[in-house]
């Protein structure tokens, strides 16, 4: 039976460090949330990034926008919050309205303010292993994983979903740590065959209990990155928790797992980036 990764422990303990070293060194930061519409999903996510910041001793700026919010207008936002000295970290909220474009409202944000390290300089630092940020999902995974004590060096990680946000810098997370990576998506063959030889598995596809036991190799590290809500409310991940928990060595729940470590990871963050506009003034 599986040992549980507690995702509330571990983010609890980043925001502590967070918090302490705020308050030790003085250090002033801030955080710009941008929301636009009113999707209920999102509005949970700001309102627990504004908790988080609370308690970490970061200030929170919030901007809610109309759902029928222009390009013009949002990026007019984006240029002023690059510009004040107040705001560290800058983070649109995903998804955007439809007539909104995703890839040029990150691609507006300073790459020095971008905490959730979307922007393709970002991208292209964690590729090359000298990244300042690193994106909030991936980040809490590896701290996860490093939780149980199980050494990524030398194993076999299998990430399923190839995602800009997630499975694309999962990859090369477990990469830079010496893991040896395959990446699966809807064209992988033999799916199942894969998946079985992973010692470290990272399923973020986003289909309910799409990872099932028998896709599992025994003793394995299971990550489930997944967020599903099913039809009588409940949520759940993209494994199979109850089967699976059988057969892992360590496992993340959903909820409890994956979800609190993305908002420790944005604290962490804003501090990271607080830090080095500090020392650039």
């Amino acid at each position: 039976m599986a040992q549980i990764i507690d995702g509330k422990a571990v983010s609890a303990a980043i925001k502590e460090q967070v918090r302490d070293e705020i308050a030790r060194d003085n250090i002033k930061a801030g955080l710009a949330v941008v929301i636009v519409g009113n999707d209920p999903a999102s509005r949970v996510y700001v309102n627990n990034k504004k908790k988080a910041c609370e308690f970490c001793g970061i200030k929170s700026f919030e901007y809610a926008l109309p759902e029928e919010t222009t390009m013009e207008q949002l990026l007019e936002l984006i240029d002023t919050l690059n510009a004040d000295k107040n705001v560290n970290g800058i983070l649109v909220q995903l998804p955007l309205p439809k007539q909104l474009d995703e890839k040029a409202v990150i691609e507006r944000i300073s790459p020095k303010k971008d905490v959730d390290a979307f922007h393709e300089t970002n991208v292209g630092k964690i590729m090359i292993g000298n990244y300042s940020f690193l994106p909030c999902t991936p980040a809490g995974c590896m701290e996860l994983i490093h939780s149980t004590g199980v050494s990524v060096a030398g194993k076999e990680c299998v990430v399923i979903g190839r995602s800009n946000i997630v499975g694309k810098p999962m990859a090369m997370l477990l990469l830079h740590e010496n893991g040896t990576v395959i990446v699966c998506h809807s064209k992988t063959k033999n799916l199942a065959e894969v998946c079985r030889r992973a010692d470290i598995l990272v399923a973020a596809v986003g289909k309910p209990n799409f990872v099932t036991a028998d896709m599992v190799k025994e003793g394995a590290v299971v990550i489930d990155v997944g967020i599903n809500r099913l039809e009588n409310g409940k949520l759940c991940g993209d494994v199979k928790f109850d089967e699976v928990s059988e057969k892992a060595s360590f496992i993340t729940p959903v909820p409890g797992g994956v979800g609190p470590m993305t908002i420790a990871t944005l604290m962490k963050n804003t501090l990271t980036a607080a830090k080095i506009q500090k020392n650039e003034q």
